[in-house]
């Protein structure tokens, strides 16, 4: 039985729509699947969406047909909008499609979350929006149609994940989500001083703090750490914090795993949740046969005010652990590494440092390896939509000049944003960016596994891979105006990384790191 992806594909080829110009995310990853059993398709990958939309435009001026594009969701979508105004003014058909989260896991809010439908209705073409999975090949040929009628114009298919999985429309793995404890800090109660005492000293250890927004900083992770040291309560800090501050002197708190398999782990045994400044956790995307809603069944979840944590702290007669401060870092040695990258930025950091923390590759090892830094603030990527980490250095650099700027960039989300470093050149800027080039999308790679695909073939992985040319970000960054240099060994990396801290205004270092592999 043909997936909705497949039912999509094989109806655009129907339509004489034969090239997609693509910039794919986890929801469309049953999509990219599908193009291996589809050679008549051609699959052309775009480092950015504007890219793709503007390459649909190009080709149809010259083709006089449509090609369609593959968008990320609303994030996506918005990055894409520009050229779809070039393409409309051109009268130039082009077909979208527009991933979207399940239709169940839509209502929970999760952070790429968006309305779709009114970024499609700008550019002022048509919008497709099919009710059930059994719509999919009428919703096809309607865009098509739409978007080929005299003159041109631009139509939008949105395809929901969970029609793209199956033929048939999936459900939940609970019912229900929406009204579930927990499924949105909107609908849980606010505890009182008192009463986040009289529970926190009743539940101990079955009870969990979730940091988010300004409980992040110091003094919210510090209130925090008394009080789990006065009742055994655990804590965690949301996934993606706005700015986290971390170092000596500060409570190492762990994050909330970003695969919902981490988190459901991490939230085992709770009976209550009480968030301080976050929202109630859901996954970030929904998976076929896994929930969407984190939090354990029959735990309550309950909201205390950021300004309430430390007068908690001290309700409770909690005092700060005297934690033993971990060892310093060591340069390590050896061909270059996420791990050992993770340890030259920690074992060489500097004092008050600012990390734009943009790369997944580093985040498996840094907390850790920063531990025992010196004090200093990460700003994480808060909302999924990718191509943060260049602009957020930027906007840091400015408002605390006084302050070193780290950017940890993975190569694929650089890319989005790579004119940022021009920025830094001007201004003189004390960034230093780290491109962590593994030459691949490697949390798509890994997404295609965990969504259930069974894609191996050399369509689907031309949309993941990098390579074919490699991007040569040093000499891109000469080209902006910021010196580069390549490091292919951990002590390479700390030369370069300590002589680029020593120098004023912007450096870049391409860290050459191995091409992942989910095997």
């Amino acid at each position: 039985m043909s997936t909705g992806a497949e039912v999509v594909v094989n109806r655009l080829l129907a339509e004489g729509v034969d090239v997609c110009f693509a910039n794919p995310g986890t929801s469309e990853m049953h999509f990219v699947a599908a193009l291996d059993a589809a050679p008549a398709m051609r699959p052309v990958l775009c480092l950015f969406e504007g890219v793709a939309t503007g390459a649909a435009d190009g080709y149809a001026r010259i083709a006089g047909r449509p090609a369609a594009t593959l968008l990320h969701l609303g994030p996506g979508m918005a990055n894409g909008l520009a050229n779809l105004h070039n393409a409309r003014r051109a009268f130039s058909p082009v077909v979208n499609v527009v991933g979207d989260h399940a239709t169940y896991h839509q209502a929970l809010d999760a952070p790429l979350e968006s309305d779709i439908d009114a970024l499609a209705r700008w550019a002022h073409g048509s919008v497709h929006r099919p009710e059930s999975a059994a719509d999919l090949d009428a919703a096809v040929h309607a865009a098509v149609q739409s978007a080929t009628s005299t003159p041109g114009r631009v139509a939008t298919l949105i395809l929901p994940a969970d029609y793209s999985w199956g033929s048939e429309p999936q459900k939940p793995v609970r019912d229900n989500l929406v009204g579930q404890q927990g499924s949105s800090p909107d609908h849980t109660d606010t505890l009182d001083l008192a009463g986040a005492a009289e529970l926190l000293r009743a539940q101990g250890e079955r009870a969990v703090l979730l940091l988010g927004g300004a409980a992040t900083g110091v003094g919210g992770l510090q209130a925090a750490a008394r009080i789990r040291a006065a009742t055994g309560a655990r804590v965690l800090v949301e996934t993606f914090p706005a700015r986290l501050a971390r170092g000596q002197g500060v409570p190492a708190i762990e994050r909330l795993g970003y695969l919902a398999e981490q988190a459901t782990q991490q939230l085992a045994g709770s009976t209550h949740l009480v968030l301080v400044g976050a929202r109630s956790p859901v996954s970030f995307f929904a998976y076929p046969g896994k929930p969407s809603v984190l939090v354990p069944d029959g735990t309550e979840v309950r909201n205390l005010a950021i300004d309430e944590l430390a007068r908690l702290a001290g309700e409770l007669g909690g005092q700060l652990p005297n934690t033993p401060q971990p060892d310093p870092v060591e340069l390590p040695t050896g061909t270059l590494n996420p791990q050992n990258l993770a340890q030259v930025i920690a074992a060489l950091l500097p004092e008050n440092a600012i990390i734009s923390d943009e790369a997944n590759t580093s985040g498996v090892f840094l907390p850790a390896a920063t531990a025992s830094s010196p004090r200093h603030d990460v700003l994480t990527l808060t909302g999924g939509a990718i191509g943060q980490g260049l602009p957020v250095a930027v906007g840091a650099a400015i408002a605390a000049p006084d302050r070193p700027v780290i950017a940890l960039q993975s190569d694929g989300s650089a890319a989005y944003t790579i004119s940022a470093l021009w920025t830094m050149a001007r201004e003189h800027l004390d960034v230093t960016v780290v491109i962590l080039n593994n030459h691949a999308y490697a949390i798509l790679q890994l997404e295609l596994l965990r969504v259930g695909t069974q894609a191996d073939g050399e369509r689907s992985r031309s949309l993941l891979d990098l390579s074919r040319p490699d991007i040569d970000f040093a000499s891109i960054a000469e080209g902006f105006g910021v010196p580069a240099t390549r490091a292919g060994t951990a002590q390479e990396l700390a030369d370069q990384f300590r002589a680029a801290l020593a120098e004023p205004g912007p450096h870049l270092i391409d860290a050459a790191l191995p091409t992942w592999s989910p095997g």
